[in-house]
């Protein structure tokens, strides 16, 4: 509560985008948590809250007669214009929220104090809902080929990756050390998804410190390992992510890439997927696409095209659909690796489990692929997303790139996935509100050293409690769609790439329809059942009476 200078504003007045001669007036509130507004209308008091973790930038403008404007902008892509009577009032609410939007530390967290009346044993269940050691064994590991190792046990190896980790058989803890000094961050060649039916997998890594001629023999023989651990495949796909200028321009830092004369029995790839500033920028101006009021409809496809954001989430798909491929159909394995391997790693490695993975298209599987692929393997949450006050620069979309592409992927499978765009949406949502310690901190291990696990709630418990409100009416276990690898056309005509309105326009009022195609299906699933099931006990009161009468005529 230190940062709040002015807890009450009365008489502020909330802007309707749509009809900006529209203003609700009420009072507005500052809480250590939230943002509230709350309508004065006698028929219905109407609240608005945001998390001030959710606060994106906070813009003071310039005053006019009627007051003075402040405009927030959220994560969740909510836009929010008051009119405060006072410039001093308003000037003290943008002060507060700019150091309520952006805390020095976690313990100031939504996460910490957020109290869903759970005892000590509920907490724990929840964060035990997911366990990658079952999912590791449901891959079929460990086996023949692919050992659990405890090479990084204490975080002494690599301090990004998890304790527990899949590697070759034939990888030796010598060469494991070895090969992680020769990859930047020391991410070395791990597993990420191991394909039963073939033996191929998609392993992940940073990049090679190879420079201009640089070469490790320990790294080379991890490759090897991860050759030799597919019996049905001679060589393996390296998979750099980056542009190709990209990755050649890390050569002259002492980067790079791996160089195919001294791995044997490679094939290397570039995909060309722009880094976080690219993605940032992208973002951004489709953002301001968005914020058009009345735009022309080719003003907005010429904006939406020009922000280049569709073109990158076709680059994430092309390069999880290439994958995915190499592995069902080559019976290859593929390393993956950007420049740290916790951005576009995690995208393309994700999007290709998805695709060949129907379990990943569960409710379950899905926060287990999140939890594996992005929260356990280091993706830098805490950098990415703005929990804590830091460098603006850090901060991309890299996550919601990988929702975003999900989404793609059921608009094109409708039948394919278990859960809805409403499982999505609350799952971007909360990987900003800091409401769960799920999304926290940079690494397990500052997750740990943390204790997020006692001090806080995990999301998946929460969201596993409410399923019945994320599954989709379409999905059908039985269907060819729903079983084995989703196999996309082949022709890029044939796959469509939308604009997500529902995501980045669901706060707009004047978008129509409002009720989702969804949730209406859902409601005539439900109305359907519930018909079936008054048939049936008709049916049986007709049986009953018929066996009643019966009797009678015979006696």
């Amino acid at each position: 509560m230190e940062h709040i200078r002015t807890p009450k504003v009365e008489n502020v007045r909330l802007v309707d985008r749509v009809s900006p001669k529209k203003a609700a007036l009420g009072t507005l509130y500052l809480t250590a948590t939230h943002v509230i507004f709350v309508e004065n209308s006698p028929d219905a008091r109407k609240e608005t809250w945001i998390l001030h973790s959710q606060i994106s930038t906070i813009e003071k403008q310039a005053t006019t007669a009627t007051g003075c404007p402040l405009l927030i902008r959220c994560k969740n892509f909510q836009i929010i214009q008051l009119i405060i009577p006072q410039e001093r009032d308003c000037h003290d609410v943008y002060i507060s929220l700019i150091c309520l939007a952006r805390p020095v530390k976690y313990e100031e967290l939504y996460c910490f104090s957020f109290n869903p009346m759970l005892d000590k044993e509920e907490r724990e269940q929840g964060w035990v809902l997911i366990d990658l050691s079952e999912e590791y064994k449901r891959m079929g590991l460990p086996n023949h080929y692919w050992q659990l190792s405890d090479v990084n046990r204490d975080y002494r190896v690599c301090d990004s990756y998890p304790t527990e980790l899949y590697v070759p058989k034939s990888a030796t803890a010598h060469i494991i050390v070895g090969s992680s000094k020769f990859r930047s961050r020391r991410r070395f060649p791990v597993l990420s998804y191991y394909y039963k039916d073939n033996h191929a997998s998609i392993c992940r890594s940073s990049q090679p410190l190879s420079g201009f001629s640089a070469r490790c023999l320990e790294d080379e023989q991890m490759l090897q390992a991860i050759r030799k651990a597919n019996p049905g495949s001679d060589f393996v796909y390296v998979v750099d992510t980056r542009p190709k200028l990209n990755a050649m321009a890390n050569r002259a830092a002492g980067k790079g890439y791996e160089n195919e004369d001294n791995y044997s029995n490679i094939k290397f790839q570039f995909i060309g997927i722009e880094n976080i500033h690219v993605m940032r920028n992208s973002l951004q101006k489709m953002l301001e696409v968005c914020e058009l009021k009345s735009p022309s409809m080719s003003d907005f496809l010429w904006g939406l095209e020009n922000s280049g954001w569709l073109r990158h989430i076709k680059a994430i798909m092309d390069a999880g659909i290439f994958i995915a491929k190499a592995v069902s159909e080559e019976g290859a394995s593929v390393l993956v690796h950007c420049s740290d391997g916790w951005d576009r790693t995690a995208q393309v490695c994700s999007v290709a489990s998805l695709l060949l993975d129907p379990h990943y298209r569960t409710l379950k599987g899905f926060m287990v692929l999140i939890e594996k692929d992005w929260i356990s393997f280091g993706h830098k949450f805490n950098h990415r997303y703005g929990n804590l006050d830091g460098d603006p620069k850090e901060i991309s979309p890299v996550i919601d790139q990988f929702i975003e592409c999900v989404w793609q992927l059921m608009e094109q499978f409708p039948c394919a996935f278990e859960f809805n765009e409403r499982f999505l949406i609350h799952i971007q949502h909360h990987i900003y509100s800091c409401q769960f310690g799920n999304f926290l901190c940079n690494s397990q291990k500052e997750r740990r050293e943390l204790k997020i696990q006692e001090r806080t709630y995990s999301l998946w418990a929460h969201l596993w409690k409410n399923r019945a409100d994320y599954l989709n009416p379409l999905f059908r276990a039985d269907h060819s769609q729903t079983q084995g690898t989703l196999h996309l056309p082949t022709t890029p005509c044939n796959f469509m790439y939308k604009f997500w309105s529902g995501m980045y326009n669901r706060f707009e009022k004047g978008m129509q329809p409002r009720q989702s195609v969804t949730d209406y299906l859902m409601a005539v699933k439900e109305e359907t059942q519930q018909l079936e099931e008054e048939l049936e006990a008709l049916e049986e009161v007709r049986h009953t009476c018929f066996v009643n009468l019966f009797s009678v005529l015979i006696s």
